[in-house]
């Protein structure tokens, strides 16, 4: 984080992919979404999205796995160059969800998330609110997510 927060305003961050396959679309729809076109493959070729499909929520889920990942693996470097990390703490929520487009079994999915401004809290002193947009794309390029979303963060002096 040398440099400031601030240089990251606008800048895409990659925070990696994940392939999703059958057998996890189906344990992962099993236990939260048991919809019949995320745990029947028979079902889901004969719904309206042709094959089995990843819930929505599974989808969500992987980008939030995959940022608090990468927002651990940038407080670690950032320990590593000597620096004092920000401190991150919790998210007053999301807002604009949207799945634009399925995801297949075998699907390869890229997540990201652009920090679109940070402000300074006056009701806590020393913390400020990010606001960032995210958004995942299958392996054809194609947007298959996107919302809106804020989080605290105590910024170091």
């Amino acid at each position: 984080m040398s440099g400031g927060i601030e240089q990251y305003i606008g800048i895409e961050q990659d925070l990696g992919t994940h392939t999703f396959s059958a057998e996890e679309i189906i344990a992962f729809a099993t236990k939260y979404d048991p919809q019949r076109f995320h745990v029947d493959p028979e079902a889901a070729r004969k719904s309206n999205f042709g094959a089995l499909c990843a819930s929505g929520w599974h989808t969500t889920a992987v980008w939030m796995r995959l940022n608090v990942d990468d927002t651990k693996s940038q407080v670690q470097k950032a320990i590593a160059r000597g620096e004092k990390p920000p401190q991150f703490g919790p998210s007053p929520g999301f807002e604009n969800l949207k799945w634009l487009k399925p995801v297949y079994a075998g699907d390869t999915i890229r997540f990201t998330r652009t920090l679109k401004r940070i402000r300074a809290l006056q009701s806590r002193q020393g913390w400020s609110m990010m606001q960032m947009s995210s958004a995942a794309y299958n392996q054809n390029g194609d947007k298959v997510l996107e919302f809106d979303s804020a989080a605290l963060i105590a910024l170091p002096d």
